[in-house]
């Protein structure tokens, strides 16, 4: 059967709340959908939702991961320095990063054809299941395999966030891990740079309908 693969560079950060909810975001200047942002929230309660810029957008990572919601809103994500700002319909988030980390030294060395590489993101999982939850490839729906090579890495000191005019408290670790998909983000609250590449394998099976 043909595969196409989809080759997506940018961020990835994620951060815990002292409300329980967690939140990840993505990103991404390169994409085969030109640049866009989209945003993750995983509810103590477990409910996961998707804000993503785009109907199109929205039904592609539907069909990578898994949401019980989708809406379709205006994302921003902007970067000063290190401080970076998340603007998502409902979702305002903003959170400071730290100095980088010395794994995020060693993987500053990390060529970009090597980053898209199966092989090496095989490699690397091997030391991130260490990890609770976290895994660098694995299968992202019924049709299709990602996987993610890390590039750089920094953890956040700060962050606030505000969600439908709530507060949702300090910063914290994302704890729980996150269920999207096959693997979670670091506990650590973290902004990491990445190639993520998704490999598809004929046509999808079906497009969740989205909200918005």
């Amino acid at each position: 059967m043909a595969q196409e693969r989809l080759h997506f560079d940018g961020w990835i950060g994620a951060v815990g709340t002292a409300s329980g909810t967690r939140l990840v975001w993505g990103h991404w200047p390169r994409s085969p959908f030109g640049a866009f942002s989209d945003v993750m929230i995983e509810h103590p309660d477990g409910e996961r939702g998707l804000l993503a810029p785009s109907r199109r957008i929205a039904e592609f990572v539907a069909d990578t991961y898994v949401f019980e919601r989708v809406e379709v809103v205006p994302v921003e994500v902007r970067r000063d320095g290190n401080r970076w700002h998340v603007g998502a319909g409902p979702l305002v988030l903003d959170l400071v990063t730290g100095s980088r980390t010395a794994l995020g030294r060693l993987l500053r060395v990390v060529p970009a054809p090597l980053a898209r590489s199966r092989t090496w993101a095989a490699v690397c999982d091997v030391p991130a299941r260490l990890l609770p939850g976290v895994r660098t490839l694995g299968r992202a729906g019924p049709d299709r395999r990602e996987w993610y090579g890390a590039r750089d890495l920094h953890r956040v000191r700060a962050a606030t966030a505000m969600l439908d005019g709530q507060d949702l408290g300090g910063l914290a670790p994302v704890d729980p891990p996150v269920t999207f998909g096959f693997g979670s983000a670091p506990r650590s609250p973290s902004v990491v740079r990445v190639t993520s590449t998704v490999e598809i394998a004929g046509a999808p099976r079906h497009r969740p309908t989205s909200t918005g």
